[in-house]
C-alpha cells in the first residue's frame, strides 16, 4: 500500500453508475489506492446508500434510471448528514448547461467520459489534499451578528441557524476570513475549487447570490469590474 493510501484507509468512495464496466472499473482501481468502495447502479439506490454508508466522496454519473445524477445530487445536498460529502460528476455529457448545473448544486468536479483511470485517482486525491491543507478546522469567524464554524460547518445569524450546501460553506468562510478585501472571480475559484478545476466564472456570481439569498444583501458586497468582498460593518 503506498503512503498516500496509508492515511486514506478510512476514506469511503460511493461510485454510481448505471454501467457496471464502469462501476467495475472504477472499484478496482479505488481499491487498489486504498479506498474502502460501495456501489449503486442508480440515483434512488445511491441515496440509500449515501445515508447508511455516509461517504467522504460521491462519484456520480448523470444519466441514470429512476433518478439522473442532478437530482440525486440535489437531494444529497438536502440531506443534512450528506451535505459536505464531496461529489464528483464523472458523466458522458460535456454540455455547459449540463457542467453548470452540476456546479450550481454544489459538485467539487466535473469530468467527462472516456475515464482515463490515472487521470482520475490524481483529481480524486487532489480533492482531498484541498481539504488537507486548508486553514485549521478549528477556526471560527465572527463579524457582526454572523458566526462561522469551520469545525462543525455551522453558520448562526443571532438565533438563526443557517444551513449552507459545501461550497457556499467553503466561499463564505474565505471571504468572512479577509473581511474588507476584494476578490476578483478568478481568485475565488482557484481557491475555492482549485486550479485544476475547470469552473465557468459565472458559478461564483450563482454561490454569491444564493449566500445573499439567506444571509441577506448587506455582507457581501460587489465591486463592479474588480470582484466581491465581504463587509465587517454590514448594512
Amino acid at each position: 500500500m503506498s503512503a498516500k493510501a496509508a492515511t486514506q484507509v478510512a476514506t469511503k468512495v460511493l461510485v454510481v453508475d448505471d454501467d457496471p464496466d464502469i462501476v467495475e472499473l472504477l472499484e478496482y482501481n479505488l481499491q487498489k489506492e486504498g479506498y474502502f468502495v460501495e456501489t449503486a447502479s442508480n440515483g434512488k439506490k445511491a441515496i440509500e446508500i449515501a445515508k447508511d454508508f455516509v461517504p467522504d466522496l460521491i462519484l456520480l454519473d448523470i444519466m441514470m434510471p429512476q433518478l439522473d445524477g442532478i437530482e440525486t445530487a440535489r437531494i444529497l445536498r438536502q440531506t443534512a448528514e450528506l451535505r459536505h460529502v464531496y461529489i464528483l460528476f464523472l458523466t458522458a455529457r460535456s454540455e455547459e448547461y449540463s457542467e453548470v448545473a452540476a456546479f450550481e448544486i454544489g459538485a467539487d468536479d466535473y469530468i467527462t467520459k472516456p475515464i482515463k483511470p490515472r487521470a482520475l485517482m490524481s483529481r480524486i486525491n487532489a480533492l482531498f489534499r484541498r481539504e488537507a491543507q486548508k486553514a485549521d478546522p478549528g477556526d471560527e469567524v465572527t463579524i457582526a451578528d454572523l458566526s462561522i464554524n469551520r469545525q462543525n460547518y455551522t453558520v448562526s445569524q443571532g438565533e438563526k441557524s443557517i444551513i449552507l450546501p459545501k461550497k457556499e460553506f467553503e466561499l463564505l468562510f474565505f471571504l468572512a476570513q479577509s473581511p474588507n478585501k476584494v476578490f476578483s472571480r478568478e481568485e475565488l475559484l482557484q481557491k475555492i475549487w482549485g486550479a485544476d478545476i475547470y469552473v465557468l466564472e459565472r458559478t461564483v456570481d450563482v454561490h454569491i447570490r444564493k449566500l445573499r439569498e439567506k444571509l441577506g444583501e448587506g455582507y457581501i458586497k460587489t465591486l463592479k469590474g474588480v470582484g466581491y468582498m465581504f463587509t465587517d460593518q454590514p448594512e
